[in-house]
């Protein structure tokens, strides 16, 4: 399977490209989540689009990983990002299972959908034995999604600055 070509029952993952950054400033619109992004909020919502995806082309070639773009198949419609991130917290290498969606695409499944769906492919294709989530001590909402993707607490860190559970599970 093609990491930059995946779907689910609803959904499509590809690749993120130039013409998704106007796209994705909706993201920034009436999200009251942002918060637990750790992102400069003086930045205009452009220019967070623009940093946001373009970190993924970089992640692209540097890792063969990062943030796809989640297109519901019954609109043809951007509505989120989610992906298999490298990351180091407290010195060690782990692959972060990551989802954000747009404010108007919460409370669908698409978040526990998408994240399902990259573990799979992280399992299937011997990305990781082990795959996390890090979430905000008070996200519950994406604490929710973690467990519905079968992992659970392992230990409580820092990153970016905020408090946050490491949730993670091991193939079984």
């Amino acid at each position: 399977m093609n990491y930059f070509n995946q779907e689910s029952e609803r959904l499509l993952y590809r690749k993120l490209n130039e013409s998704d950054i106007p796209l994705w400033t909706e993201f920034f619109i009436d999200n009251n989540l942002l918060h637990f992004l750790g992102l400069d909020m003086t930045k205009s919502y452009l220019e967070l689009a623009t940093g946001w995806i373009t970190r993924q082309f970089q992640r692209y070639e540097e890792e063969g990983l990062g943030h796809l773009a989640v297109v519901e198949k019954e609109t043809g419609k951007l509505i989120g990002m989610t992906g298999i991130i490298p990351r180091e917290i407290e010195g060690n290498a782990y692959f972060e299972i990551a989802y954000s969606y747009m404010p108007n695409y919460w409370g669908k499944g698409y978040a526990s959908e998408s994240s399902q769906q990259m573990k799979k492919f992280g399992f299937e294709n011997k990305v990781s034995n082990q795959f996390i989530s890090i979430v905000d001590l008070e996200n519950y909402a994406s604490q929710n999604v973690a467990r519905k993707n079968n992992m659970e607490i392992i230990f409580n860190s820092t990153f970016e600055g905020m408090e946050v559970f490491i949730f993670g599970t091991e193939k079984r």
